[in-house]
């Protein structure tokens, strides 16, 4: 699996869009209210460092089992410092991938699909974390 640049959050003004109060089941259907509680950014509560976070689309399958899929477009921020168990954006030999982060006992990148192996990163290697992907923007309609 692979990602492409998709490019840089930039600052711009806030798109505030209305949450209502009430929960959509995902059960049986319960009664609908047309009660507005607030208004949700989505930079906000996709985005906390905006200087330090990009986007990347996803190419491939690898990732499917965590649910990450072909042509997902992935939220990743540089600040965070990746820890053992994040699905991560990194470099390896200068082809870039997404893959869960493990770090016992040595520095591995673990698919989430069988057909995939784990790629353990060896001291030859050239290798560099790019982020740690903190969201998942996917289209569901098909076109």
């Amino acid at each position: 699996m692979t990602v492409e640049i998709l490019g840089q959050v930039s600052s711009c003004s806030a798109i505030l869009l209305p949450l209502f109060s009430n929960k959509v089941s995902a059960g049986f259907p319960s009664p609908a209210q047309d009660y507005v509680e607030t208004s949700l950014d989505l930079n906000e509560l996709c985005i906390k460092h905006p200087a330090a976070t990009f986007f990347v689309k996803v190419s491939g399958d690898s990732m499917r089992g965590a649910g990450i899929y072909d042509k997902d477009i992935l939220i990743v921020d540089r600040s965070l410092t990746a820890k053992h168990g994040d699905f991560v954006v990194a470099s390896i030999n200068r082809e870039f991938t997404v893959k869960e982060l493990c770090l016992r006992p040595s520095i591995q990148l673990i698919p989430h699909n069988p057909a995939f192996e784990t790629i353990v990163i060896k001291d030859t290697d050239e290798f560099e974390l790019f982020g740690v992907v903190t969201n998942i923007v996917r289209n569901i309609i098909k076109t």
